[in-house]
């Protein structure tokens, strides 16, 4: 992490999303529940086992750590500059966060939203084919230019530590992991 770059602790949710079916955007709802050691009740990535089709098909026994995808909504500013038009949900993600610099946090990083519920982030979301195939060029333009960037810019995933409702408008509230900054690995 750059020296100059300053953590924001404080951010609020800007919308939820969840889709039972293994689709690249997810329809936004007016709240998600978070089940502790399993992900968004209802959606196709939540499990104990990792949900992602490549990644089950090889190791279906392998600990879920993307039971929950979040991305900043000023990712979507950014795409815009460069051409490209989203909305929450878009890119499959099931949170929407505004003020918070995701892909910066460290590994094991919590996040409480909410009253009660709480995200541990396990690593930053690797960009695989399918984000060129829902829309021509986006994969060049998430990925770091630099070295003291994060590699990847489409957000990061986590595990349920505790469960609870997450909706649009909650209070989101960052715990750092430890005095030691490990950087959130690609998964």
């Amino acid at each position: 992490m750059s020296q100059a770059h300053d953590l924001s602790l404080a951010g609020r949710v800007v919308a939820v999303a969840a889709d039972r079916g293994h689709h690249f955007s997810k329809p936004t709802q007016d709240r998600i529940v978070l089940v502790q050691g399993h992900g968004v009740e209802g959606d196709a990535h939540a499990g104990a086992f990792v949900r992602h089709r490549y990644l089950a098909r090889r190791r279906p026994r392998l600990p879920n750590l993307r039971q929950v995808h979040l991305i900043p909504s000023e990712l979507f500013a950014l795409l815009r500059e460069a051409g490209f038009e989203f909305a929450a949900g878009d890119l499959g993600e099931n949170i929407t966060t505004a003020g918070l610099d995701l892909e910066w946090m460290p590994l094991g990083t919590l996040i409480e939203f909410g009253p009660a519920a709480i995200i541990e982030l396990t690593g930053l979301r690797t960009p695989c084919v399918l984000i060129d195939r829902f829309r021509a060029g986006l994969r060049r333009q998430i990925i770091s230019s630099t070295e003291t960037d994060p590699p990847f810019k489409c957000g990061v995933l986590g595990v349920v530590r505790t469960g609870g409702t997450v909706a649009a408008g909650d209070r989101a509230r960052v715990r750092l992991a430890s005095s030691y900054f490990r950087a959130l690995p690609a998964l």
